[in-house]
């Protein structure tokens, strides 16, 4: 730090509504906290916006002061990224407008808006867009970099549904990006945002959801775990677009309803959904493949359904991320995937496949930035435990499982997962518009303003 905390706070509180907090602040620690417990980063200062005028506030005397600066929004990048150590946060938590307007069937949030916000929102007039499974994500993070989840396949990625981002751009502008207003910005914004400037505000289309769907978990031991994927691999293969099925491979939690003898084993979960509640015949299949440890299938909101994760992803637990794309769910795929979760490591680690394709696959790859439209499933190691002294074994673990699934995969991945030790894998997030990401890259922020998320640097 080459400069006095205290004088240069006082000086931009002068230009802000929020708040501006030095570190000896009351609610610096709770600014700065974010999901992942393996990352203690401690910027300069933070700003906590409350508007978009705090936003190109702080942008521009970043870039004047020329400090390392970090956005946070929902927190949940398992990389890390979003608070830098040194420098200046902007804390975009405060930012929490919802507007929707039912008859357009649009929804307009400010970026500190979670997940569970929206979906609450849009709820109340049987709307949804689609978005990640945990509700606690931001959702400005989660659809700047993609943003999959139960719709996907019927109505497409968080970004293919956003009609607008407003956003501060590294030069202080505040400019509306949509695929009329600056398309190369708004192309860009949809897959590789963060690189490309801070979004104060963000338009989606909506879809008709709920608010009643059908949904549930059916638990199987993993002792026959290879049979229950090829059945799976076969029952997905035709399932309609307006149903989804997740495999989880999970270790048994000592707790109720679970009995006792299945405690620390691993497991089978199918976490599934369709958009039809009725539609219980149609999943009974998935229900008849054996004796299940839990079977909790039937109709609910979709808004307990979005939160059913929540509780399995506690924040400041520790995290390593790992993932893939595969083009098939192949017996080589299944027979690594049944070697390697025997010995999971991690008390709140899980891996699973997301089923893809459908309304994603449907959009040209040139569509947007977002780097991957024709594979068939994404495949993630999402390790997780409590106690630092454990990381070196449960890293390990997820580093030769996600190794051995190499062979089977397509070499790209989704840029959300990538963890905080693979800059080396931001092309391959990319694709073929990793070329042109880096051109516009140049073009919008030469300097490398943003550079705390998973970068694309502009060409020297």
């Amino acid at each position: 730090m080459i400069w006095e905390v205290p004088t240069i706070a006082r000086k931009l509180a002068d230009k802000i509504h929020g708040q501006v907090l030095e570190p000896a602040d009351r609610d610096f620690d709770e600014a700065r906290s974010i999901s992942n417990g393996r990352f203690d980063r401690r910027p300069d200062i933070i700003v906590r916006c409350r508007d978009a005028d705090d936003v190109r506030a702080s942008v521009d005397f970043a870039r004047q002061e020329r400090l390392t600066l970090s956005v946070r929004g929902g927190g949940h990048s398992y990389a890390g990224n979003t608070v830098s150590d040194g420098g200046l946060l902007i804390d975009l938590s405060l930012m929490k407008a919802i507007r929707v307007d039912a008859e357009s069937r649009t929804a307009t949030v400010q970026p500190g808006v979670t997940c569970g916000e929206l979906d609450h929102a849009t709820q109340a007039h049987g709307l949804a867009t689609p978005g990640p499974t945990v509700s606690s994500v931001g959702v400005a993070g989660a659809a700047l970099g993609g943003g999959s989840g139960y719709l996907s396949r019927k109505y497409g990625l968080a970004l293919d549904n956003l009609l607008s981002v407003d956003v501060v751009t590294a030069d202080g502008r505040q400019l509306r990006a949509s695929e009329h207003q600056h398309p190369d910005l708004f192309w860009a914004m949809r897959g590789a945002g963060p690189n490309f400037g801070v979004a104060t505000s963000l338009q989606f289309r909506l879809h008709e959801v709920g608010p009643e769907v059908l949904t549930g978990q059916i638990i199987y031991p993993f002792d026959n775990g290879d049979e229950l994927l090829r059945f799976f691999r076969g029952f997905i293969a035709d399932a309609p677009e307006g149903f989804q099925c997740y495999p989880f491979m999970i270790r048994i939690p000592p707790i109720e309803p679970f009995p006792e003898r299945f405690h620390g084993h691993p497991a089978l979960d199918f976490v599934l959904y369709h958009l039809d509640p009725r539609a219980i015949d149609y999943v009974q299949p998935l229900r008849d493949l054996g004796e299940p440890i839990l079977d909790i299938v039937g109709p609910a909101t979709y808004e307990s359904l979005q939160k059913s994760f929540d509780t399995g992803l506690p924040r400041g637990r520790r995290y390593y991320s790992r993932g893939h794309y595969l083009n098939e769910l192949s017996d080589a795929s299944i027979d690594t995937i049944t070697t390697h979760t025997p010995g999971m490591q991690g008390g709140l680690t899980a891996v699973y496949l997301e089923p893809l394709g459908g309304a994603i696959g449907r959009v040209d790859s040139a569509a947007t930035s977002f780097g991957e439209r024709n594979a068939r499933y994404s495949f993630h190691i999402l390790a997780g435990w409590v106690e630092a002294a454990d990381d070196d074994s449960v890293m390990a673990w997820a580093e030769t499982f996600h190794a051995a699934m190499v062979p089977n995969a397509t070499g790209g991945v989704y840029v959300n997962l990538l963890g905080d030790d693979e800059e080396d894998r931001v092309p391959a997030a990319y694709g073929e518009n990793y070329r042109r990401l880096i051109e516009l890259k140049t073009a919008w922020d030469s300097d490398n303003l943003f550079r705390m998320n998973h970068n694309i640097p502009p060409s020297a």
